[in-house]
């Protein structure tokens, strides 16, 4: 006879709007000082966005249909290694130019015949008007094409979520001892006031996590992790500033022409700067800045670069595309994937005749998974320190994409913990060839989707991660302008050609 299904009871769940206290303590005594500075300097780059009037008039908001470019002539035309500038002007719905900045605005120049695409760099004035300048790279014609990602009265509404809401998602475990089973609500931010709470703090790393303490069982009997759901905190009327295609990822038009010819280079050019990570041409990403890419177009090729090597692959799904894609065509490779959840792992598959591992794991909570066993969850700094390293070693790690609902202190400290983590693998193996993916841009669809993990958020979280990584031995695999700079639309899991550009971009790292 089989013994009966446990008793399931919940507690504790979610109440908030705006949260008074919270469990989370912001950034350890170890980082304070040196992250306090970093994240004052990373939101000190934004510009000051304004109130939003009262009484809400949406006529006084950022209009893609109402603003406008202009391509600023050049005399003698353009030609390739010149650049070209781009004059934006915001108007409201009532067509009256915008006085003020904080819009978030993205550029690329692209011609779809050559495959070809390059990111502008996008500067905000703080007055309503904004310019674009693009590196000319290609001979031939370039549309220009601008975008309003976030009217700059939507980024009052995200900061004011990021800063009031860290718990608009939350969590939940269950908890199980025999017969009985209760599940609670976790979070990085709790409140203690509320009810007790299990505190799950990671020892080695000190990664923070809490639970509300079940009524009837004890914290050590905690078995899964998941997400639960999302509290949402907005007006109607607020929610009217996020509506695709008309002031959220909505194209802005040209005031005259939209389209340039260049012509070939003249002699010698000036480097761009600040230049974009690369470019498509020929449908194929041309990295700028020194490191040389290599297309690895079969099962051989593949197997050829990662002979001898273990190839690790640490983070969230965007790593996990890594994984599939690596395993999806080459055949040689055995999996050992079937007991594994499918969001969180872990994965392995391995090639004996040519001495290949390969493996992935997700990262550990705030992952946004069904319900998965926390025997499974891992940070991963931990992991990382379990690694021998070495000249054959190499290792992928990419975390961003579950923490666009969280402050950028607890960003910051998990970056931080797998910082330690990376320098600790160099020291002691310094062979050992370690890349870490940027974030990049998504799909945004719904209100859901642009409170949780805005492109605006997705931005502040990368140039956090640019800005801990940037003097270390490792390599930044820049998926933001691969994302962007191509015709595909964006999508957080991109599309299986950048993937392969991607994978091309890593092996080529591994096996220079």
């Amino acid at each position: 006879m089989s013994p009966p299904e446990p008793s399931i009871s919940s507690t504790t769940t979610p109440t908030n709007p705006n949260i008074q206290k919270c469990s989370f303590k912001y950034l350890s005594i170890e980082n304070r000082h040196e992250g306090r500075k970093l994240l004052n300097t990373i939101t000190a780059s934004w510009p000051e966005t304004a109130p939003l009037s009262k009484p809400f008039s949406r006529n006084l908001t950022t209009s893609s249909a109402k603003s406008s470019f202009t391509i600023v002539p050049r005399s003698g035309g353009w030609r390739v290694g010149d650049e070209l500038t781009v004059k934006v002007q915001l108007r409201d719905y009532n067509g009256n130019p915008k006085k003020s900045g904080g819009d978030f605005l993205i550029s690329k120049l692209q011609n779809q015949q050559l495959g070809a695409g390059v990111v502008g760099q996008v500067q905000d004035h703080s007055n309503g008007t904004f310019t674009a300048v693009f590196p000319l790279l290609w001979n031939g014609t370039a549309d220009v094409v601008v975008m309003l990602v976030h009217a700059s009265e939507s980024i009052t509404v995200l900061k004011r979520l990021m800063d009031k809401d860290p718990d608009r998602i939350y969590f939940s475990s269950y908890f199980k001892s025999g017969h009985v089973a209760e599940k609670t609500t976790c979070n990085l931010c709790l409140d203690p006031d509320k009810a007790p709470l299990c505190n799950l703090t990671d020892p080695n790393t000190g990664e923070q996590w809490f639970c509300y303490k079940p009524k009837t069982l004890d914290c050590n009997t905690r078995v899964t992790h998941g997400k639960d759901g999302f509290i949402q905190t907005i007006s109607k009327v607020e929610e009217t500033l996020f509506k695709k295609g008309i002031n959220m990822k909505a194209s802005i038009k040209a005031l005259e022409e939209s389209t340039v010819t260049i012509l070939p280079k003249a002699g010698e050019t000036k480097k761009v700067r600040p230049e974009p990570a690369g470019y498509y041409y020929r449908n194929q990403w041309r990295p700028l800045g020194g490191h040389t890419v290599r297309p690895f177009n079969s099962a051989s090729d593949i197997t050829a670069c990662l002979k001898g090597k273990e190839l690790h692959m640490f983070g969230d799904s965007t790593i996990r595309q890594f994984y599939m894609y690596i395993t999806g065509r080459v055949p040689n490779l055995l999996t050992f994937d079937k007991r594994s959840s499918f969001q969180c792992g872990p994965f392995m598959a391995v090639d004996h005749t040519n001495d290949i591992i390969l493996t992935h794991r997700c990262h550990g909570p705030p992952i946004r998974s069904n319900d998965v066993l926390v025997s499974q969850l891992k940070y991963v700094a931990n992991e990382l320190d379990r690694l021998t390293g070495g000249p054959n070693t190499v290792v992928v790690i990419g975390v961003w994409a579950h923490f666009g609902s969280f402050t950028l202190e607890a960003y910051y400290q998990r970056l931080m913990t797998i910082v330690k983590a990376v320098q600790r693998l160099l020291n002691r193996a310094p062979g050992t060839k370690v890349i870490v993916r940027t974030a990049n841009m998504r799909d945004m669809t719904d209100v859901f989707v642009s409170l949780t993990n805005s492109d605006w958020y997705s931005l502040q979280l990368d140039k956090v991660l640019r800005a801990v990584f940037k003097n270390m031995d490792v390599f930044l695999l820049d998926a933001w302008d691969m994302v962007q700079a191509s015709f595909y639309p964006h999508d957080v899991h991109p599309n299986t050609a950048i993937i392969k550009h991607m994978i091309d971009m890593i092996l080529s790292y591994a096996c220079p």
